[in-house]
């Protein structure tokens, strides 16, 4: 199966064709997964109306389940149905939407106009004895503990002039948008951006294990795991949540790191409220065991210890971390915190070699409303121009050069046409699955055919959507001046970094560059400049990348700027 050609933005139903598309990939690759909801709607969906099915996919598209049918407003059902009132009759009939929902107060809120909340709640609001002129939020905060239970629109408000209606298969219908993309991020909005041309996307070939779950139990643990989030968005309690959490399959990492993810923001919003065992817990459950655990639950935990006065517990644990292997930001992380605890502790310190100073250049420069844009200004010269990359520059020649290894067609890799990059990209073995493929590839820096493999690539892949490659930050000219003056010692250092931990290392690179493509003989042809304006600091992705380059002789320096008030 290959992408839709047939969904035209020409055709009035161009959505309900992508939509289709969608149905008919999962029904194909997905079977297995299936249930009987969802055989039961793919089924009934294909015995609707046009009409129907378009109005429907128009629901499906938009925010919430409920509807208010006034608001039903698409030429294309109008014209085929005669109207939205008669392609919302056989959804109803099959059971597709509610045609008369009881509402509860916030869901009335949020269909309803301020003046027609002043109308259907009218003896409500004398009753509640509150100034009718109240705004919509402060109304409804007024009415809340008075009007707690659910009712039809027609009993909140007689004289409606329309109804509202529940869809009621969203929930089936996101199921299937999970199993297509493998997350709920992406929508149905990708299809129109792709047939817009606003995004194009590589074209990978799928094998029979090209999709994003194996089972139906890891498509429920996704879906209950991103309600649990929904929850906790919506401020509900911690620890009822944490109770909730569902088990994952043992043997699949990337539902385990979601989970993770879920308890770590529950502990942080825990640790918040005052509630610091039920943080300690979850930061523990996130964050050990240490070799597969979230290094940030591990800090956090440390730190939480260590504010309870658990100094010895803190240590302890720091003490097994720091004997590990850990990265590098929880490395980092741990030099600082561990000296603090040694203190407080009463144990010697051991000797620390201290971190390089990176080379400082201050300026005093007029006002300007971009202090990158003021330094780059002031030292660029014709025989040594700057460019603004912030870290488009070597992460866009990293995944021009190494293109064909991120995107090699392997099992759970890609499982679409919509990938802008793998779908495993930050997972633990995702270099070790490639690693012959990325060798291969910065081999090309021994030789020197990789000006014309980055060049070459970029030619033939613009505008294809590339988790490292931003188009609008990278031109011809710019790409050819840094492969004159970046010599490949150097970018093979740092695509080996950015490979040890690709979402971590992709960001904290200089914001500047400068070339000196005239410099003598055996002297470097470039600097990079990390620019930081009154009262900025160095961040902690930025002193890595900072000590890194020390540690590789690659030019790098910070800039310090003041602003000094014109005469």
């Amino acid at each position: 199966m290959s992408r839709p050609v047939a969904a035209s933005l020409e055709d009035p139903y161009y959505y309900l064709v992508n939509f289709q598309f969608v149905l008919d990939w999962v029904a194909e690759r997905h079977g297995d997964l299936l249930g009987d909801d969802e055989r039961a709607f793919l089924a009934a969906f294909a015995e609707l109306p046009r009409a129907s099915r378009a109005l429907l996919v128009r629901m499906v598209m938009r925010r919430g389940e409920h509807f208010r049918t006034s608001r039903f407003v698409y030429p294309e059902v109008d014209a085929e149905a005669g109207d939205s009132e008669a392609a919302l009759g056989p959804l109803e009939a099959a059971g597709m939407v509610d045609s008369d929902p009881a509402l509860p107060l916030d869901e009335l809120f949020r269909q309803l106009r301020l003046l027609e909340l002043r109308r259907a709640l009218a003896d409500e609001i004398r009753a509640a004895g509150v100034p009718a002129s109240l705004g919509k939020a402060a109304l409804q905060e007024a009415l809340n503990p008075r009007l707690t239970e659910m009712r039809p629109l027609k009993s909140w408000w007689p004289a409606a002039p329309d109804r509202v209606v529940r869809l009621t298969v969203m929930a089936t219908c996101d199921r299937l948008r999970l199993m297509f993309f493998g997350n709920l991020r992406q929508d149905w909005s990708d299809f129109v951006l792709a047939e817009l041309g606003v995004q194009r996307f590589e074209r990978v070939s799928f094998s029979a294990e090209s999709r994003a779950f194996q089972r139906r139990e890891e498509v429920d643990a996704y879906l209950a795991l991103h309600r649990l989030r929904e929850r906790l968005d919506a401020y509900e309690p911690v620890a009822p949540l944490a109770a909730e959490r569902p088990e994952v399959p043992a043997d699949n990492t990337w539902l385990a790191a979601r989970r993770q993810r879920l308890e770590l923001a529950l502990g942080r919003r825990a640790e918040r409220a005052g509630e610091g065992e039920l943080a300690l817990w979850l930061y523990h459950q996130a964050g050990w065991p240490a070799d597969s655990g979230s290094a940030e639950a591990r800090i956090r935990h440390l730190r939480l210890l260590e504010r309870q006065g658990q100094h010895a517990e803190a240590h302890a644990l720091g003490e097994a971390l720091a004997g590990g292997s850990p990265g590098e930001a929880e490395a980092q992380a741990l030099s600082r915190l561990l000296p603090r605890l040694r203190r407080r502790l009463g144990l010697a310190a051991p000797s620390r070699k201290a971190a390089p100073a990176p080379e400082c250049l201050k300026f005093c420069l007029p006002l300007s409303p971009s202090v990158e844009r003021a330094v780059g200004e002031y030292l660029h010269r014709d025989s040594a121009p700057v460019a603004y990359v912030e870290n488009t520059l070597l992460t866009g020649l990293f995944g021009l050069l190494c293109w064909e290894a991120l995107f090699a067609p392997l099992p759970g890799a890609f499982f679409h046409p919509f990938h802008s990059g793998p779908a495993d990209l930050y997972r633990e073995d995702f270099v070790a699955r490639r690693r012959e493929r990325f060798d291969a590839c910065l081999a090309r820096l021994d030789d020197g055919r990789h000006r014309q493999a980055i060049l070459a690539t970029w030619r033939e892949k613009q505008g294809l959507a590339n988790p490292f490659v931003h188009w609008g930050a990278l031109d011809e000219a710019l790409l050819s001046l840094s492969l004159d003056c970046l010599p490949p010692e150097h970018l093979r250092a740092c695509f080996t970094r950015l490979l040890g931990d690709l979402k971590a290392n992709r960001a904290g690179l200089p914001d500047l560059i400068q070339f000196f493509p005239q410099a003598a003989e055996g002297e470097l042809q470039y600097r990079l400049i990390e620019v930081k304006g009154p009262g900025d600091r160095l961040q902690d992705n930025q002193r890595r990348w900072l000590a890194f380059f020390h540690e590789q002789g690659i030019p790098a320096a910070v800039c310090h700027v003041r602003w000094v008030e014109p005469a």
